[in-house]
């Protein structure tokens, strides 16, 4: 049996690997019109209501690290992405996986960063699950969470980026490649120090401050497994447009930038757990950033490129220095167990 024909870690990586399992055996059988928008969270009417439903497992390695816990990631990875899909988060169910051996006070401290989670981003944990499993037949805890939130019908288009145009501003909330540098460096088998925090948060009351303020909001999507990389090449052969980004635009902190250095990693494609890319009618994008800046997860916010008129279907990156390069999906794997 050759390597293609069994599961490689690159599977979960949300980059080529991921989308080529999806299609291939996932979309093969439970293909529906829901599941062919390939969307963060599902659109779905409901007695003429419209929700949104999202469901996301978390294996991160290890489970407790700078800037949050295993649970935060949690309750912050279903939260935003109902949030980035346009609706109210609202209601979240929970299953958990653990295993025989783990310390009650580890299980709890997770719980109880889950609880404040949730409740900072005014959701409820209506429902839940635990299993728990032989020694040595899970890592510690795996945690699974599912999300419903309100839609409303001005938004159903946000998720499927269906109303891009050519000259709508590209923006970022922040620095990209905090999360997966700051778990990196909590491996014990690393032995990496480094003074990086993960980006982890709920960002529903950033982006519902961003949706009050503008009615040019193209699309949003946070960038997470694959980075900032893998979501705008996606974004651009999804709907056959020209991308163009500005390295000298986006923020890398030198503590990230020093560990992808040692590690041969690309920042493009480092997860993120609290940044949202956003696609933004051009003159509304100044006001955009504004209120991005007013809030505590957006201070850095900036415009980072636009939807070109060159180059359909692809994604480019003009350096620094004046050349360019396409950003393409992420094709193995390049963090395993981030997330």
């Amino acid at each position: 049996m050759s390597k293609s024909d069994t599961i490689l870690l690159g599977h979960g990586s949300g980059g080529k690997l991921s989308h080529d399992l999806i299609d291939s055996i996932f979309v093969k059988y439970f293909d529906n019109k829901y599941l062919q928008q390939q969307t963060d969270s599902a659109i779905l009417n409901t007695e003429g209501k419209k929700i949104a439903f999202t469901t996301d497992s978390f294996v991160v390695d290890p489970i407790f690290f700078p800037g949050g816990n295993i649970g935060k990631l949690a309750i912050a990875g279903t939260v935003n992405d109902l949030a980035v899909s346009g609706a109210v988060p609202k209601y979240l169910s929970c299953g958990f996986i653990i295993e025989e051996g783990l310390p009650l006070k580890e299980l709890e401290e997770v719980v109880k960063t889950m609880a404040y989670e949730a409740k900072k981003a005014g959701v409820v944990l209506v429902t839940g699950d635990t299993k728990v499993v032989d020694r040595g037949k899970c890592d510690k805890i795996y945690i699974n969470t599912s999300g419903i939130g309100l839609l409303e019908d001005k938004y159903e288009g946000i998720s499927t980026a269906s109303q891009l145009k050519k000259g709508d501003k590209i923006i970022i909330n922040g620095s990209i490649g905090d999360h997966g540098m700051a778990v990196m460096a909590a491996r014990n088998d690393l032995n990496i120090s480094a003074d990086i925090s993960s980006d982890c948060a709920c960002l529903n009351t950033m982006i519902k401050e961003v949706l009050e303020a503008s009615d040019g909001i193209r699309f949003m999507r946070d960038a997470t497994r694959g980075g900032i990389g893998t979501v705008l090449s996606e974004l651009a052969k999804t709907n056959n447009l020209g991308i163009l980004i500005k390295e000298d635009k986006l923020i890398v902190n030198e503590g990230v930038k020093g560990i992808c250095e040692l590690l041969g990693f690309d920042p493009l494609y480092v997860a993120n757990e609290g940044k949202v890319i956003f696609v933004v009618a051009s003159e509304d994008a100044v006001k955009v950033v504004e209120t991005l800046r007013k809030n505590e997860y957006g201070k850095e916010a900036s415009i980072i490129g636009e939807i070109s008129e060159d180059h359909n279907g692809t994604s480019w990156l003009e350096t620094s220095v004046g050349g360019k390069r396409i950003i393409d999906m992420l094709s193995g794997q390049q963090l395993p167990r981030i997330c």
